[in-house]
């Protein structure tokens, strides 16, 4: 027997919990703000990861955006 497949995902519950509110402009836009800095620190924390694992530096990306 094959499990059920859950419709939605965690964040998706998650969010509708948030939708089932009805959140002011400001609000939102507050809302909007978080989400945008909890995936750019993701974003950057990832990117430090590689920086490192491949050793790279700033000589690297100058020599890589001047090639031809």
């Amino acid at each position: 027997m094959q499990a059920a497949k859950q419709p939605f995902s965690n964040i998706q519950i998650e969010l509708m919990k948030i939708y089932s509110t009805n959140l002011s402009d400001t609000e939102l836009k507050e809302l909007k703000d978080i989400l945008a800095q909890f995936y750019a620190k993701k974003s950057i924390k990832s990117a430090n990861k590689a920086w490192k694992e491949k050793k790279l530096n700033d000589d690297i990306m100058d020599k890589w955006l001047n090639e031809k």
